[in-house]
């Protein structure tokens, strides 16, 4: 798959923080998908991948050296990580994508076709939310997700987000918080400009399993509760020991 009208370049941002369990299938995904060449970073057509590493104590930084990508270090906080990925792109458009996501292999054919299209300049995209468990309660946190993510126009970063550098920056980039990040940015993005892919983004369910499926999400809403009354992301991120 190729952009039709020219070689746009993508820059593909992937925050990790001890992600090494993860990072190479996420990796391996863009690969199959078509969009990613087997060394120096490259993707199809002309772009990068740039790891954005917060200070990994396992093997994340020495796994990404040896795929072959670009790997740059920036103060721990998926906020700081992102913003320092987006400020180090040379791409006409940033794709910020989750270490513990996998794309599923129509990715780059959906993310194509919104980039080659000058009415999407302005817009960003999402993809489908799915997790990699079969549990059923993995199913209804999907429906749940998939719904509060059309609806309401609320994905989080676990979805992968498609932005022009231009759009991006116009909007004030990525801010330098603890949690919340993916939710202030979309809100600033704003529900007329933003589209969710029918292509799923497979992601990790490891938290779930460890945190519980009815009380990993209770938590979840309960922050995005705090944040819309106006709670501070970092009080926040304090009172859930983030």
């Amino acid at each position: 798959m190729r952009f039709e009208e020219r070689e746009l370049v993508l820059s593909i941002v992937i925050p990790t923080l001890n992600a090494a369990a993860h990072l190479s299938a996420c990796l391996d995904a863009l690969r199959a998908g078509g969009g990613f060449a087997q060394a120096d970073g490259v993707i199809t057509p002309a772009g990068e991948v740039i790891v954005v590493d917060g200070g990994s104590d396992d093997d994340t930084v020495a796994l990404a050296q040896r795929e072959g990508v670009r790997v740059i270090t920036a103060p721990r906080g998926r906020g700081s990580q992102l913003a320092a990925g987006a400020d180090a792109a040379n791409g006409d458009w940033l794709l910020f994508l989750h270490a513990d996501t996998r794309l599923s292999e129509r990715w780059l054919a959906a993310a194509s076709g919104h980039i080659n299209n000058p009415a999407q300049r302005g817009t960003a995209a999402a993809f489908r939310y799915a997790l990699d468990d079969t549990d059923k309660a993995a199913r209804v946190l999907e429906t749940i997700v998939n719904w509060r993510s059309r609806v309401l126009a609320l994905p989080y970063g676990d979805q992968g987000l498609l932005i022009s550098t231009a759009f991006y920056r116009s909007l004030g980039g990525f801010r330098p918080a603890p949690l919340m990040e993916d939710v202030d940015i979309v809100c600033r993005i704003g529900s007329e400009r933003l589209r969710v892919f029918n292509v799923a983004a497979v992601t990790s369910s490891e938290r779930y399993r460890k945190g519980g499926w009815l009380l990993r999400p209770l938590r979840n809403l309960s922050c995005l509760g705090l944040y819309f009354l106006g709670l501070p992301p970092p009080m926040i991120a304090r009172l859930y020991g983030r």
